[in-house]
């Protein structure tokens, strides 16, 4: 069961991946046809910023998840790298739990402002238009893939912690 769930798992992350990649590209492409546009012709486009600011969005939203799973966060460890392994394994604990409990507020909260601009058919006031439940509904998606990665993380450590590592049972650590 454990492996099928870590298997869908990722799955979704390479899914968000290859999308991250492909709206990236699609940023570089569009910016950079707006910016000809507008300086070579006089002619700017009505769609570059708004499309490319709700992308924004979704890069940094859906990126989260996948930083985390492979700790790549900018942090500042000197503190923690001074600390016993136990230590570290409790603060680990915890900041995975409270990341949890952070993107769960964001989840409630996104999905309640993503359901209301649905209701009342917010738009966008530009030429586009854009339904506002498309980006506000990123952020209750993206959020929701970050507490997941954080509560995985959070019970990878606390396997740590409950079975600490045994390098006698390790062939390869002489």
């Amino acid at each position: 069961m454990t492996a099928i769930v870590m298997r869908s798992w990722d799955g979704l992350m390479a899914v968000l991946r290859w999308t991250s990649m492909a709206v990236l590209m699609f940023m570089m492409l569009s910016i950079a046809y707006d910016a000809i546009m507008r300086y070579a012709f006089s002619a700017p486009t009505n769609w570059s910023l708004e499309i490319n600011s709700f992308l924004l969005v979704y890069m940094a939203v859906m990126g989260a998840a996948e930083a985390q799973r492979h700790d790549a966060h900018i942090r500042i460890s000197f503190f923690k790298e001074k600390l016993p392994s136990t230590a570290r394994l409790v603060i680990d604990i915890l900041t995975g739990l409270l990341g949890a409990v952070f993107c769960s507020v964001l989840v409630w909260r996104g999905g309640i402002m993503a359901l209301q601009a649905l209701e009342y058919g917010e738009r966008v006031s530009s030429s586009l238009g854009t339904p506002m439940v498309i980006p506000y509904a990123l952020m209750p998606i993206g959020f929701a893939a970050l507490g997941l990665q954080f509560l995985f993380d959070t019970l990878a450590s606390v396997n740590r912690l409950l079975q600490p590592y045994d390098t006698r049972k390790d062939p390869t650590h002489g």
